[in-house]
């Protein structure tokens, strides 16, 4: 067992938080990298453990407990093929690649190691079997390109990689300082599973053993500048979602099937296909392709009671609800990633007789934390806060706001904001609260209701796109001068992304071109909509650029 190291561990405690929770703790790290990282103790949130089943024992491994969550016999895996894991069979391929990170690639406790492929049992069980051996999970898109790759090593100093071996290529192309690549999914000899340790060592592999607050996980999300923030959360933050948001809200049972569109590599997935569904001995249907046209189907075909997708797809799927699919199993439906309009909840409560379950959650807070279910639900609100946490709105100065008073969104609950190594922490959170840049009205009854996104980010589809980030690819086009993207209400996606694009004289004012160029640099869903050409982008005397300008603009092609 590698030696623990010690190390402060800066917990701003609230007035009811466990005593179980130690200002210091030891670290089974041996890689200090991403706790060295950390923000400082003053900018860090207030943590509050206020249910009795978050306090958590001082060691703790997220893996050994969600593997222990399930008898060996009993499903927890399936795919649209027909292929079934027990989670007897999952612990045993965990187990394996534990063996084979820790004995072959020379993995150490701390060490980042990137995950990348689509929703498969195989990359379920190469994320915890990182988190197994002591390691870090950062789990990237499978539609991530090259350079969004090579930013996120390098932010996390990423050295090792697991990759399904159909999306490596541009891993490889990304050209990342001593990135060490295991493929898996293949059947040649230096697949993951083919490595010489994995058939050497086929016995159990002892988790690491981790402290609670040892960094499990980075999960980047991008920010308004454009800039990939590194969220970091620890083993116990990873529990904390099941035994708040899954336990009191959602309500799972041991024999529900999960499936959804969020892919692991964002955290609605991994806590919505993974987390949840394991904390309770339950089993997921994981899709690559998991599109509004492919989810009523497999609903259908694999008896599912439980599904996690956007707003967008809820929509989508009403047109589909015609007595052509049977989905009578399904129990529970959740919708997050983008605000849920009344009338799809209304649409689709008339359509299927089943409540959606709303949901607003973050990536700098790992789920949901206001939430509502069955006779709870309120249609055109989001809810109230989940069962350990609370929540607030405030004005810009940090004071609260009466009820029916627009203000800023701010929340506290045992899972806070903790950026890696990035100033941005301090406008997240402010005087012990989350800011999550979200306008919020609290109604007189409690409920919280949605307003608008408060920075300049893009929700469309589901997908938070950082305009700054797709100027700056856009700027990398040789014809390109400069540019603003915004994004523009559409009744289908929630937004699109629109570009406006100031070209060089003589060139050819061409967005399929542009649209081309981008398909290069960044995910798909990142790509604009609609380009729209201009002489120049509108400015204040002082030569900033009015954003507010370029939202009401038609379409000027």
């Amino acid at each position: 067992m590698p030696a623990r190291h010690s190390i402060a561990s800066p917990l701003r405690q609230g007035p009811q938080q466990g005593a179980n929770v130690m200002n210091s703790r030891v670290s089974a790290h041996v890689d200090t990298f991403a706790r060295d990282r950390l923000p400082p103790p003053d900018q860090w949130p207030e943590l509050s453990f206020d249910l009795p089943e978050l306090r958590y024992p001082d060691r703790l491994n997220a893996a050994a407990e969600l593997l222990d969550g399930g008898e060996p016999g009993r499903p927890v895996f399936r795919t649209p093929a027909g292929e079934t894991w027990t989670y007897g069979e999952l612990r045993v391929r965990v187990d394996r690649i534990a063996h084979t990170l820790t004995s072959t690639l020379g993995v150490v406790p701390g060490n980042r190691v990137l995950l990348r492929g689509p929703s498969t049992p195989l990359l379920a069980a190469c994320w915890l079997a990182v988190l197994k051996a002591g390691a870090v999970a950062v789990t990237v898109l499978a539609q991530q390109r090259p350079q969004e790759l090579a930013t996120i090593c390098e932010l996390a100093r990423v050295s090792f990689a697991l990759c399904d071996v159909r999306h490596v290529d541009d891993l490889v192309q990304a050209d990342v300082p001593g990135l060490r690549i295991a493929t898996f999914g293949g059947d040649g000899p230096d697949d993951l599973l083919g490595l010489p340790s994995a058939n050497g060592a086929r016995g159990p592999y002892e988790a690491v053993d981790t402290a609670a607050d040892d960094v499990a996980l980075i999960a980047f999300t991008s920010g308004t500048t454009g800039r990939p923030k590194g969220c970091v959360h620890f083993h116990r933050d990873l529990l904390a979602i099941a035994d708040t948001f899954s336990s009191h809200v959602l309500r799972p049972r041991a024999d529900d099937v999960f499936t959804g569109s969020p892919p692991l590599g964002f955290t609605f997935g991994l806590g919505g296909l993974v987390v949840f569904p394991m904390r309770v001995g339950a089993s997921a249907l994981l899709l690559e392709q998991a599109g509004p046209k492919q989810l009523l189907p497999a609903i259908a075909e694999h008896g599912v009671s439980v599904l996690f997708t956007a707003p967008t797809a809820y929509r989508a799927m009403l047109g589909e609800l015609s007595g052509r699919y049977d989905i009578s199993s399904l129990r529970r439906c959740v919708s997050a990633g983008e605000n849920l309009p009344e009338a799809t909840w209304r649409s689709w409560h008339e359509r299927t007789g089943l409540r959606i379950i709303n949901g607003i959650g973050a990536t700098e807070l790992l789920h949901i934390f206001i939430s509502a279910a069955d006779d709870a639900v309120r249609p055109g609100t989001t809810g109230v806060p989940v069962p350990g946490w609370r929540a607030r709105v405030q004005d810009t100065e940090g004071k609260p706001v009466p009820d029916g008073q627009r203000g800023l969104l701010a929340v506290r609950g045992p899972v806070g904001c903790r950026y890696l190594a990035d100033e941005r922490q301090r406008e997240y959170v402010r005087d012990g609260w989350n800011v999550t840049g979200d306008t919020y009205v609290r109604e007189p009854d409690g409920y919280f209701r949605y307003v608008a996104r408060a920075d300049d980010m893009i929700i469309s589809a589901g997908y938070n796109i950082a305009g700054p980030e797709v100027e700056e690819a856009l700027m990398r086009h040789p014809d390109v001068v400069e540019t603003a993207v915004v994004g523009r209400p559409d009744e289908a996606r929630g937004q699109v992304v629109v570009a406006h694009v100031v070209v060089a004289a003589g060139a050819r004012r061409d967005g399929e071109a542009l649209r081309a160029f981008l398909k290069s640099e960044l995910a798909p869903y990142k790509c604009p909509r609609e380009f729209v050409f201009l002489d120049a982008l509108p400015r204040t005397a002082t030569g900033k650029l009015q954003r507010f300008r370029l939202r009401t603009l038609g379409d000027q092609q």
